[in-house]
């Protein structure tokens, strides 16, 4: 069907076959083919790289338009990421980004999220993003619970969550400093453990023994409706759902309907999660796609503020925003980036020596970053900063936005991946390389070394290869002369890193060499 809509040969391969059947011959003579179900393979969950690496054979553009994957780590959509020249975003896996981030925005109050579903501990770093940005928040699943546990209402104990009662104290503490309420629900219906068909209406906190909870009741609804009578924006996320409930509640579909209602009033709604995207659908055929996130385990890594692998992974990840007035005292000055800044001890010296220029270090490793941050405070530099991301596909997002000039941009000591021998010198892709060359300035710098020669020789040659003709290799009369076979004898800023300080300390020598941007030929 597929194959004569758009003419052209394509394949489906279904999930039991061995992932051998990528390297059959008819894939050849394919021009498309359709990998089902590639959970299935756990070379797939387990971002095998020579599985990901057969995914993407003959592959030079990966499109990843699977946004409900990409809070995971997987060979389809991070793994493969390595071998192709350009990683980017569907338009779907675009649009749901951009979702994302509207929901994180409090742009429109009274601002509310209604949470459902349970889990309460793990979500715990999540929930206090939102009750520090919310005007208020209302549970309707079992974290409701947890919340009425740690109020000191009875809950029965087969409700209590393990290990979730101090994570709902620090929610109630925040909301209360912050003087917002939180809702939990006044009644439930629930039905006899022993008569499944027998339903009665308890209030929240007397809910009789053999009786079990499976939906709101009429109190809890009426309250949640004149809670958001008012609201501007409105985030529904999670199910309305209790350990004995069906699929799909009535309490639910009442909430859809009152939603609904908003809507027409120009409130701004989200709905997150499968199971209260399905009700909203089932209620309302107006509601637009782009008011729903199906995964609703993607928004909770989001608030809890972690990078999104399957985001990272792509050439240009979502934008960083950067408030580099507060970064900088003067935010215009010169920039100079470093890439992997480790411990800081370069960028810091730097900015010690360099008051007329502003350093970033760009670094992976969070404790270091943190510690960086710590020591620009604790000497009060008013030019250093550091941003905890994977440079490789932040790089170009941050460094667009920065008012001044790029002039420098420094790879120091990368680690080479010696435990896998066919990729050891593949630290650099070309899209950071051509980021670097977009942004810098008319004869900047690029400072690139390495106590491991074929690094350096390797830096080099991709940065010749990948600079569209604009780099060439610098000559400095007063720290060396150079040619294409030499290095830089010494480091030309007089500062040096904590790991070149340790190889010249063990006599080792250090391969340096900084390269030149000009007009170049287009």
């Amino acid at each position: 069907m597929l194959s004569s809509v758009i003419q052209h040969r394509v394949v489906t391969i279904k999930c039991d076959y061995s992932a051998t059947l990528l390297k059959m011959e008819v894939l050849k003579e394919a021009d498309i083919f359709l990998l089902q179900n590639l959970s299935e393979y756990k070379e797939e969950v387990a971002n095998n790289s020579k599985f990901a690496e057969l995914l993407s054979s003959g592959v030079d553009i990966f499109v990843n338009d699977s946004f409900s994957q990409s809070h995971k780590i997987l060979a389809s959509t991070v793994g493969v990421a390595r071998f192709c020249s350009a990683c980017i975003a569907g338009f779907h896996f675009e649009e749901s980004l951009c979702q994302l981030q509207k929901v994180a925005r409090t742009n429109k109050r009274p601002y509310v999220a209604i949470i459902g579903g349970g889990n309460l501990y793990d979500k715990a770093a999540a929930l206090h993003f939102l009750v520090s940005r919310c005007d208020g928040l209302v549970f309707v699943g079992m974290m409701s619970f947890q919340i009425m546990h740690a109020l000191g209402l009875s809950v029965p104990s087969y409700l209590v969550e393990p290990g979730a009662y101090k994570a709902a104290l620090d929610i109630i503490q925040i909301a209360r400093d912050r003087n917002i309420p939180i809702l939990y629900p006044m009644d439930f219906w629930c039905m006899n453990e022993h008569l499944p068909e027998k339903m009665n209406i308890f209030p929240s906190h007397h809910i009789l023994d053999g009786w079990l909870p499976v939906d709101l009741g009429p109190r809890s609804l009426d309250e949640l409706n004149s809670s958001l009578v008012k609201c501007k924006k409105i985030l529904w996320i999670g199910p309305v759902k209790f350990k004995f409930s069906g699929q799909c509640s009535d309490g639910a579909s009442k909430l859809t309907q009152a939603l609904n209602e908003l809507r027409k009033r120009n409130c701004d709604i989200t709905v997150v999660g499968n199971m209260a995207c399905k009700a909203m659908v089932m209620e309302s055929k107006s509601v637009l796609v782009n008011d729903m996130i199906e995964n609703a385990s993607v928004l909770w890594e989001f608030f809890k503020g972690r990078r999104l692998p399957g985001v990272m992974a792509l050439d240009r990840a979502y934008p960083f925003e950067i408030d580099w007035k507060s970064a900088y005292s003067n935010p215009t000055q010169p920039l100079v980036v470093d890439i992997g800044s480790g411990s800081g001890l370069f960028l810091l010296g730097m900015a010690r020596r360099r008051k007329d220029l502003n350093f970033l270090g760009l670094e992976i490793n969070t404790k270091l970053v943190r510690r960086c941050m710590d020591s620009v405070h604790q000497y009060g530099i008013q030019n250093g900063y550091f941003i905890v991301t994977n440079a490789t596909t932040t790089f170009r997002s941050i460094v667009s936005s920065y008012p001044g000039e790029l002039v420098l941009v420094s790879i120091q000591c990368p680690n080479p991946d010696f435990n896998n021998p066919e990729h050891r010198w593949r630290m650099l892709k070309s899209s950071l390389i051509k980021a670097v060359v977009d942004l810098l300035a008319l004869d900047g710098k690029v400072f690139l070394q390495s106590d491991i020669k074929a690094v350096a020789l390797r830096m080099k040659e991709l940065f010749l290869k990948n600079g569209k003709g604009k780099l060439n290799l610098w000559n400095d009369q007063y720290h060396a002369t150079m040619n294409l076979n030499e290095w830089l004898e010494e480091n030309p800023f007089g500062v040096m890193s904590d790991w070149e300080q340790h190889v010249i300390s063990r006599g080792d020598p250090m391969y340096r060499l900084m390269l030149s941007k000009s007009s170049g030929i287009e």
